[in-house]
């Protein structure tokens, strides 16, 4: 910094204030500090700067899989949105979501220097119950039931879902069928509670369920045997690469979208515009999550009042060709 210093012919102060990005510092000086910068092949020591700000501008994000739709939207989401705030992201997935294995994540993010932690939590911990996460992290968990006890991040999963199986409701269908994700998520959990108390709000009493594991091979095998199904006018699949699969197990059995059986879906990715017939579905903010996600560790490092709690990121039903009303009988 010295030598810096002495090139541009300016003092060390002014040096640190450019290299930190601090104001004060007119655009002539700033140009000649970054010019004698460049010529000595000058670079900031951030492990120094970490040491002297008391901070490593770096948050850690622990996910339990990166397999899903969601999980891997919202770490973009946040990784750009940390970018954006000049902070870094150290990844760390969970292979198994045990409290012993959340912990060991924790100690070793710890280990790498972060100075917040966003939890991406998809899936229930086998011991939830006796979850208990360090005290003195700032957190922020996004896909979760925390409650409470930590800031909670989430799509608004139950009032997507309303909306989607009253859509399909309006439409003059007298049942909605549906093509659940996995037992073990949150997020399959609530749009399964939601629909079913949908339809029977509605005075229809909800047909048995049919699960996947959020993949369109699962929808393409749960879709052989909804085709079967006489009875089944509507589908309502907890994510768009299930119906997916369900629109081509339709197809095969003769079954036409959205003549025969309409097909809605949750997610809205990119590709959904694309399917045959083009798939209407529930839109999901995933930049948003992402935001309010960095927004709440950030808010929490700097120790601005900050309740615990969830914040619900509306969603919107994006219609497009896959539904219409039953078939006349």
């Amino acid at each position: 910094m010295a030598d810096v210093a002495q090139l541009a012919g300016v003092s060390s102060q002014t040096v640190s204030r450019v290299s930190n990005g601090y104001a004060g510092v007119t655009e002539e000086t700033r140009q000649q500090v970054l010019a004698a910068m460049k010529e000595l092949g000058y670079r900031p020591n951030s492990a120094a700067r970490a040491l002297k700000r008391g901070e490593f501008r770096t948050i850690g994000v622990i996910t339990f899989g990166l397999s899903t739709t969601g999980s891997v939207r919202t770490l973009e989401a946040i990784a750009t949105s940390a970018a954006h705030e000049g902070y870094a992201v150290t990844l760390l997935p969970v292979a198994v979501p045990t409290q012993d294995e959340v912990r060991g994540a924790f100690s070793r993010l710890g280990e790498l220097a972060v100075d917040a932690v966003i939890v991406i939590q998809d899936v229930h911990l086998l011991d939830a119950v006796t979850l208990s996460l360090p005290p003195n992290v700032q957190v922020v968990v996004a896909d979760s039931d925390a409650g409470d006890r930590y800031t909670v991040v989430d799509t608004d999963q139950a009032g997507g879902t309303r909306t989607a199986v009253r859509h399909l409701l309006d439409l003059g269908h007298r049942s909605v069928w549906h093509l659940a994700g996995p037992e073990e998520s949150y997020a399959a959990q609530r749009r399964t509670d939601a629909w079913r108390a949908e339809l029977t709000g509605a005075g229809l009493t909800p047909p048995p369920l049919v699960r996947g594991d959020w993949s369109a091979e699962s929808g393409y095998r749960a879709g052989l045997e909804l085709a079967s199904r006489k009875d089944c006018t509507a589908v309502f699949a907890a994510n768009d690469q299930m119906a997916l699969g369900l629109l081509r197990a339709l197809h095969e059995r003769g079954r036409k979208v959205p003549k025969d059986v309409s097909v809605i879906g949750f997610d809205d990715i990119p590709e959904s515009g694309s399917f045959l017939p083009p798939l209407t579905t529930v839109h999901q903010d995933f930049a948003e999550v992402g935001r309010r996600c960095v927004e709440g560790v950030l808010r929490q490092m700097r120790h601005e009042a900050t309740e615990h709690g969830t914040t619900l990121v509306p969603t919107r039903l994006v219609v497009r060709v896959s539904t219409a009303p039953p078939p006349r009988r």
